[in-house]
């Protein structure tokens, strides 16, 4: 039998159900505002009369950008530098983790000590500036030209993550190790088929964050890659926002779209691929979390 609410308890569950409808709503508007904009027509979106619904159907935006070829470039540079670069940042993420998780680690204090040091003290942008400019003059001398392979190896871990996944194989209960190790297991094998098997959650979240952040990222890629043909979408999205917000770029513009909905559509697709994809992460995300971020 349920017990019965007293009024205090009652009132604090509707505040909050009303408090989280609202942070619900106000993240949610942006979008729906973006996604009308980019499909309303010129006067609509021009004159500031799209509120929520779209006005004056239009998909030319759409159309423009699907039959341009930097955008299909950039997208595929994208998917290049986020997929890579998720994989290097895992595997580094990983194996320092494993690492780091062993009591038996020679200096192991100080190696945390120093991880958790570079969230205090950020080395800043020119000691990172001059990391890609080392990492591109030792590509260059090995053959590499493509400067993707520079924003994807040149930055390679995140200490947050690392500290995420330390924590979570330092739950694994270390009779299961040493039960594999009798069995025969080597050090890589623990590492593979205890630790990772035991540890989807925090693993399918810090993929997930990788993931989230190669795919937005934008300085870096602008700062590094010279080849516009190389630029991922991010980039390419800034480009065009500098284009289609300067006067003399867009004098004398006579499409059915406003250069904002050209925009906006740009948006929309480089949202919708983390749309798709979060659904299937999302139930991993709470308990990864808390098995990470919680030491026991």
């Amino acid at each position: 039998m349920k017990r019965k609410l007293e009024i205090s308890e009652l009132i604090f569950k509707i505040i909050s159900y009303l408090l989280l409808t609202i942070f619900a709503i106000m993240c949610l508007y942006p979008f729906i505002y973006t996604i009308s904009s980019s499909i309303s027509d010129y006067d609509a979106v021009t004159h500031s009369e799209v509120v929520l619904l779209p006005k004056n159907l239009q998909f030319d935006a759409f159309k423009a950008m699907f039959n341009t070829n930097g955008f299909w470039n950039s997208y595929t540079n994208t998917l290049f530098l986020t997929v890579y670069g998720t994989i290097w940042e895992l595997l580094l993420s990983v194996l320092g983790a494993y690492a780091l998780s062993k009591p038996r680690l020679l200096f192991r204090k100080g190696f945390n000590f120093f991880l958790v040091f570079t969230m205090w003290f950020s080395a800043g942008l020119v000691p990172q500036y001059l990391n890609y400019l080392a990492t591109q003059k030792v590509f260059r001398a090995i053959g590499i030209v493509d400067d993707k392979w520079l924003v994807v190896f040149a930055m390679g871990m995140a200490a947050m993550n690392i500290i995420l996944l330390r924590n979570s194989f330092e739950g694994v209960p270390s009779e299961i190790e040493e039960a594999a190790i009798v069995d025969g297991a080597t050090e890589m094998q623990v590492l593979t088929r205890v630790y990772l098997p035991m540890s989807k959650s925090i693993i399918a979240t810090v993929t997930l964050f990788y993931a989230i952040s190669r795919w937005n990222g934008y300085f870096w890629a602008r700062q590094m890659i010279t080849n516009n043909n190389e630029h991922p979408l991010m980039v390419f999205m800034r480009v065009r926002l500098e284009d289609y917000t300067d006067p003399e770029k867009i004098a004398g513009w006579n499409y059915n779209y406003a250069p904002d909905s050209l925009i906006y559509s740009l948006i929309v697709c480089s949202v919708i691929p983390i749309l798709i994809i979060y659904p299937f992460i999302q139930k991993y995300f709470a308990k990864g979390v808390n098995v990470g971020g919680v030491k026991e």
